[in-house]
């Protein structure tokens, strides 16, 4: 048996209420102070340190909590921003609501042909322009218009959606040949 181990056994035997109840100030939730505390007994004792008595292992997985409380704090923040900005490359700024239509703007994707995705992606998703997509993908210049072009009217058929410049063809003004049009 280690040295440290009876340490440890007396520290989790009877120490543990009042190094939880310590945790929890910091975390104000029981599940999240029970990580917290066994991540800096972990912490502690994972060295092999010999702590003399319990007193001072107690002392050492007291300070240990904050440390701990805060690296987990800020590992869960950049987990949460590494979501959103994924989720913003994904598919804009996507809302808790977006969240669908993302999934389904993907599954629409992978319904294309390998060539047809490809040049969706590398314009809508990387801002390349057609001739860079062309150089790219080692494709004539009007090869790459004319996937652009199927991909997005099957795009817009799969997603039940129409395409932009129909849309806005349709809106557009009409000028009334009796007011003085042509």
């Amino acid at each position: 048996m280690a040295r440290w181990e009876p340490v440890l056994d007396e520290v989790m035997r009877q120490r543990t209420p009042r190094l939880l109840a310590y945790a929890r100030l910091l975390t104000r939730d029981d599940a999240e102070a029970e990580d917290v505390l066994q991540d800096a007994l972990v912490r502690s004792f994972s060295k092999g340190r010999a702590f003399q008595d319990a007193d001072r292992a107690e002392a050492y997985v007291r300070q240990a909590i904050p440390h701990v409380f805060v690296d987990r704090y800020r590992s869960r923040r950049s987990r949460e921003a590494a979501h959103e900005r994924q989720a913003r490359a994904a598919g804009g700024h996507a809302e808790l609501g977006d969240r669908a239509a993302v999934l389904d703007v993907r599954a629409a994707l992978a319904e294309l042909p390998p060539r047809q995705r490809a040049c969706m992606v590398l314009r809508f998703y990387d801002d390349l322009t057609v001739p860079r997509i062309a150089a790219e993908l080692r494709l004539a210049e009007g090869t790459v218009k004319r996937y652009l072009a199927d991909a997005s009217a099957r795009l817009a058929e799969m997603l039940d959606a129409e395409a932009d410049w129909e849309t806005e063809r349709e809106h557009a003004p009409v000028q009334d040949d009796a007011k003085g049009g042509r």
